[in-house]
């Protein structure tokens, strides 16, 4: 593949994969829903262990950069079935965003067809909490920016850019704004983490929060497609701090906006709800047009690093051959691009069955957000195996690539172990709903456990090298 990208790209994927607006416009309702009025402090709190395993990542990509990031390092360095697990849950759960990130896209199209007072098309009123109607409409945009992928990361690269500046001009302006012009009494515990109400509630949140970063590592999964591999490690540890900042921003200036009851009412329609209490229309739109910025961003780069870790898996043989494919011309995975959108595209009609936007967020994000714990948890703990001997030679290093990782992964394990333990101790049985305990946790062990009849097949009937140790 072509070494195409350089340090502003890298951050460009890197920051879009992150979503910020996204994650703001309809993660901050629902965390205020968990945390209360102590947005700030929940971000900042899972910025901590985020940070750290991106240490871990960064010296990992610096000595081997690899298309398949995380799958190849794990695999590599603990256990080739670990390895592959962390590949597949890093996969499902993407697949997983990408479907639900479709009928955001969706929604924030039917308001502002609302904003213009388009309020049904061929008899059919227009519901932007109908998971139905709005992942149709997100589909079409999903398979655009599959093809904009196709066509070259360069060509991604810079409509990333473009849609970035938009959004965080947005955000830097309306949240800005909000400081100054809310109404809501600061207080300086909305910083204080241990003012969050229950051990219960700051699980949950911290897997929100995580879930919020999420991303940052999709530039290195392009590692092989960057002129300077160091340039990965910039661009995530960038990209990070940027989201760090902008989350703190406007969780500060939602609280001075809007009440809590408002706040955690409005979740999937968040961002929206806080320009139209800033501002009167046409200025009212921006947030909402930037929130749809955002999800196609994100949508596209999502497909992106996943393509290539799968790339990455037929590569080494656990998968066939026909993820290795590259467009003749533009040098991508093309063929692997197509089928990953295709099975999200199949997953987003499944997911129709979930009635609401809301629900459907709620459920999706809880599940992600324990895996993503999962996974980073790995990598961080094969960063710290791999580069062990830094301890003796290189303290400053060591704590970089050995210490932080370690605990960041200890901080994220029990998190993840504990939301899961309230997700089984909540119900008493077994229900297709959003909020029922046991679904939620179902989803994510099936996301586990999808992947061990692959590994098997890839071990025992592919042969793959991956198993046997023999890879370059």
């Amino acid at each position: 593949m072509h070494r195409s990208l350089g340090l502003l790209d890298g951050v460009a994927i890197a920051a879009s994969s992150t979503a910020a607006t996204s994650s703001i416009g309809i993660g901050l309702g629902l965390m205020a829903g968990v945390v209360g009025l102590h947005l700030p402090a929940i971000m900042l709190l899972a910025f901590l262990p985020v940070l750290a395993i991106a240490g871990g990542y960064g010296r990992l990509n610096t000595a081997e950069p690899d298309a398949g990031s995380s799958y190849r390092w794990v695999g590599r360095t603990l256990n080739p079935w670990l390895g592959f697990l962390t590949g597949w849950v890093n996969t499902v759960g993407t697949v997983v965003f990408m479907a639900y990130t479709t009928t955001v896209t969706g929604s924030s199209i039917v308001q502002l067809l609302d904003l213009v007072h388009l309020h049904s098309v061929a008899g059919l009123r227009l519901d932007a909490d109908s998971t139905v109607q709005c992942t149709l409409i997100g589909l079409a945009l999903l398979v655009g920016a599959a093809l904009v992928a196709v066509r070259g990361l360069d060509l991604a690269a810079r409509l990333q850019k473009a849609l970035l500046v938009f959004e965080y001009a947005v955000l830097l302006g309306f949240c800005g704004y909000g400081l100054f012009a809310g109404d809501q009494p600061f207080s300086l515990q909305w910083y204080n983490p241990i003012a969050i109400p229950s051990l219960e509630a700051l699980a949950q949140g911290m897997v929100l929060a995580v879930f919020c970063y999420w991303g940052f590592e999709s530039v290195f999964s392009v590692g092989e497609e960057v002129r300077d591999p160091r340039d990965a490690s910039r661009a995530g540890t960038v990209a990070l701090v940027v989201m760090l900042l902008l989350f703190l921003l406007a969780g500060t200036a939602f609280q001075r906006v809007l009440p809590l009851d408002e706040l955690a009412d409005n979740g999937a329609h968040g961002l929206t709800y806080f320009g139209a209490r800033l501002a009167s229309q046409p200025l009212a739109a921006l947030p909402l047009i930037a929130l749809m910025f955002s999800a196609v961003a994100s949508l596209q780069s999502s497909v992106i690093p996943t393509a290539r870790g799968l790339y990455a898996m037929g590569r080494d043989g656990v998968l066939g051959p026909v993820w290795t494919r590259l467009h003749p011309r533009h040098r991508t995975p093309s063929a692997g691009t197509l089928l990953i959108t295709g099975v999200a595209v199949a997953l987003a009609l499944c997911a129709v069955a979930i009635p609401t936007v809301n629900d459907l967020i709620s459920a999706a994000v809880n599940a992600i957000g324990v895996i993503v714990a999962l996974y980073y948890a790995l990598t961080a703990v094969a960063a710290a195996v791999r580069f062990r001997h830094l301890l003796r030679t290189s303290l400053l290093e060591g704590l970089r690539a050995v210490v932080g990782p370690l605990l960041g992964a200890a901080a994220l394990l029990a998190v993840g172990a504990y939301l899961a333990w309230t997700f089984y101790d909540s119900a008493d049985h077994f229900e297709l709903a959003a909020d029922n305990g046991w679904f939620e946790l179902s989803v994510v062990i099936l996301m586990i456990i999808s992947g061990l009849p692959a590994a098997a097949w890839a071990r025992w009937r592919r042969h793959s090298p991956y198993f046997l140790g023999d890879i370059r």
